[in-house]
C-alpha cells in the first residue's frame, strides 16, 4: 500500500509557467538579498572597501566554501546568524564604550591637574608682580635717600667716594680669587694691593687739616654742678713708627694688621678714621709723635742672661730698654706744659677767674723764676682721663694742687668728687713715701680749714671742681 506522501515523492510535477513580471520580481528579490549579505559582511569585516570589492570577496568566499548553486537555490541568512552578528557588534561597541570611558576619566584627571598647576602659576605670577612692585618702590626710596645725602654733602663741599668694593659685584664671570687671597688687600675682599706703604708726609698733612677742622686751639664749655668752665679739646696721642703705630698709650699695632691699614688709609685719604667715629662722633684732635725713622721693638717676654753678669744687671738693662722703647713714657710735665693743659679762664658765680695767670703767680716767685718742682701724681681719675676722655665721669673730676710743707714741691692730683680725704692721703704717701712725719691738710684760700676727717668726700669738703691745699707738719703733743 502506498501513502499519499510516497506518491508525492515519486511523482514530480512540472512547474507552472511563470510570467515575465514574476521573473523580474524574483531577480529583484535575489539582488536585494545579495546586497543585504554584502552589507552584513561589511559590518562583520569593517574594511575600507568599495561595494564591488565586497561583492567580489563575497563571491570568492562563496565559491571556496559553498558549492555553486543556481540563482534559484540562494537562501537568506537565518535568525541565528543575524543574532550572532548583532551580538558581536554589541560586544565590540561595549568594549569601545569602556575604553572611551577610561580614556575620558584619564583625561579628566589630567585636566584637573593642569588646572591646579595653572592656578599655582597664576598665583606665583601675581606674587612676582607684587614683589617687583615692592622692589621698585624700595629702589626708588633708596635712590631718593642717596640723592638727599649727596645733596647734603654738596652743601658742605664734600662728595661720597666709597671704598670701591661693589664696583665689580655684577661681573660674575670674572675670577675673584685675587681679591680673596689672604694678605692681598686692606681686608678680605678689599681693593688695596698687598704691598701697603705709608706716606708719612701725607698722613701728617691730613692730620693737621683734620685738627683745624676739629677746632685746634679752641676751648669748649664744660658744665659741672654749680657752674661751668672752659676746657680744651681732648687730644689723642698717636706715635708713628717705621713698622707700626701706637695710639692711646698702647698697645703697639703693626701696619700688617687690617685694622691698622684701614686707620692709616683713612688718614691718607683725608678722612677722619672710621675706627674713632663711634667714640668721637664730633671729631678729635691728634697729637702726633713722628718717629718714622725708629722701629718699635717689643720687650722680650723671657728671662735674659748675660755672660759674666748678674741678674741685677739684666734687670737694669731691661728697665733701660723698656724706658727707651716704652709706648707709655712717664714724662714729667714742666710748669708751662701743665699750665697749657688748664683752661685759661673759668666763669664761676658770674665772675671770670684767670686760672693760668693765678696759678703761674703762685708757682713762680716775684721775679718770675720757678721756685718749686711740679709733680703729677698718678690717680684713678687721671687714668680715666687718658683712656676715656669723653665719658660722663670726666665732669665729676676735681683738680687739686697740693704744696708740700717746705713749699719747694707742688703735687697735682686728679680725683673724683666721690673720693675721700683718706684717698688723698694715700696718694700723697705713695708718691712721697709713707715714712714721713705726720701732716695736716689745710685749704690754701679763703678760710684755712683743716681736713682731718678721712671719711669725708671732696664734694662734702668743697674741694670741687678745683682747689689748692697746703701740707703742714702736725704739732707733736707736749709731754709733761
Amino acid at each position: 500500500m502506498t501513502s499519499p506522501l510516497s506518491t508525492l515523492r515519486k511523482n514530480r510535477r512540472a512547474p507552472l509557467p511563470q510570467s515575465l513580471g514574476e521573473r523580474g520580481r524574483r531577480d529583484q528579490t535575489q539582488r536585494s538579498d545579495e546586497e543585504y549579505e554584502a552589507s552584513l559582511l561589511r559590518d562583520l569585516f569593517p574594511k575600507r572597501q568599495s561595494g564591488s570589492e565586497v561583492t567580489d570577496s563575497l563571491n570568492t568566499f562563496r565559491s571556496k566554501v559553498m558549492p555553486r548553486k543556481s540563482p534559484k537555490e540562494v537562501s537568506p541568512p537565518t535568525d541565528f546568524e543575524l543574532i550572532s552578528s548583532m551580538m558581536r557588534k554589541l560586544t565590540q561597541l561595549e568594549r569601545k564604550v569602556t575604553s572611551q570611558a577610561l580614556d575620558i576619566d584619564k583625561k579628566t584627571r589630567r585636566i584637573a591637574v593642569l588646572e591646579e598647576k595653572l592656578k599655582l602659576l597664576h598665583g606665583k605670577a601675581q606674587r612676582e608682580n607684587q614683589d617687583e612692585v615692592n622692589v621698585n618702590r624700595k629702589c626708588y626710596r633708596l635712590q631718593k635717600q642717596i640723592w638727599e645725602m649727596e645733596t647734603f654733602l654738596q652743601d658742605y663741599g664734600m662728595i661720597w667716594v666709597g671704598d670701591g668694593e661693589d664696583e665689580d659685584e655684577d661681573d660674575e664671570d670674572e675670577p675673584k680669587q685675587s681679591s680673596r687671597q689672604p694678605g692681598r688687600g686692606l681686608f678680605p675682599g678689599g681693593s688695596v694691593v698687598r704691598s701697603f706703604s705709608v706716606n708719612f708726609d701725607l698722613v701728617l698733612q691730613n692730620i693737621r687739616d683734620l685738627n683745624v677742622l676739629a677746632g685746634e686751639g679752641g676751648t669748649r664749655i664744660t658744665f659741672f654742678p654749680g657752674g661751668a668752665k672752659l676746657t680744651q679739646q681732648p687730644a689723642v696721642d698717636l706715635q708713628l713708627y717705621t713698622n707700626g703705630m701706637v695710639m692711646f698709650h698702647g698697645p703697639f699695632r703693626p701696619y700688617t694688621q687690617p685694622q691698622t691699614q684701614r686707620f692709616i688709609q683713612d688718614l691718607m685719604d683725608g678722612f677722619f678714621p672710621t675706627e674713632l667715629k663711634d667714640r668721637f662722633p664730633h671729631g678729635v684732635l691728634f697729637q702726633v709723635d713722628d718717629r718714622r725713622e725708629e722701629e718699635f721693638r717689643a720687650e722680650f717676654p723671657g728671662k735674659g742672661h748675660t755672660v759674666g753678669g748678674s741678674e741685677h744687671e739684666v734687670m737694669r738693662y731691661r728697665e733701660e730698654a723698656s724706658t727707651t722703647h716704652s709706648c707709655v713714657p712717664d714724662r714729667k710735665l714742666s710748669m708751662q706744659q701743665f699750665l697749657n693743659k688748664l683752661p685759661e679762664r673759668v666763669v664761676k658765680g658770674g665772675n671770670v677767674i684767670n686760672i693760668r695767670s693765678s696759678l703761674k703767680y703762685h708757682l713762680q716767685g716775684c721775679d718770675g723764676a720757678e721756685t718749686c718742682v711740679l709733680s703729677v701724681i698718678e690717680t684713678r681719675a687721671l687714668q680715666t682721663l687718658r683712656e676715656r676722655p669723653e665719658c660722663d665721669e670726666v665732669s665729676e673730676i676735681s683738680s687739686l694742687r697740693v704744696k708740700s710743707e717746705d713749699g719747694e714741691k707742688t703735687f697735682i692730683l686728679k680725683m673724683f668728687f666721690s673720693e675721700t680725704i683718706g684717698h688723698l692721703r694715700r696718694y700723697l704717701d705713695a708718691h712721697r713715701g709713707s715714712r714721713g712725719p705726720p701732716y695736716d691738710i689745710i685749704s690754701a684760700f679763703l678760710h684755712q680749714r683743716y681736713h682731718s676727717d678721712d671719711d669725708q668726700t671732696l664734694l662734702q669738703c668743697g674741694l670741687t671742681p678745683n682747689a689748692a691745699l697746703l701740707l703742714r707738719p702736725r704739732p707733736q703733743p707736749v709731754t709733761s
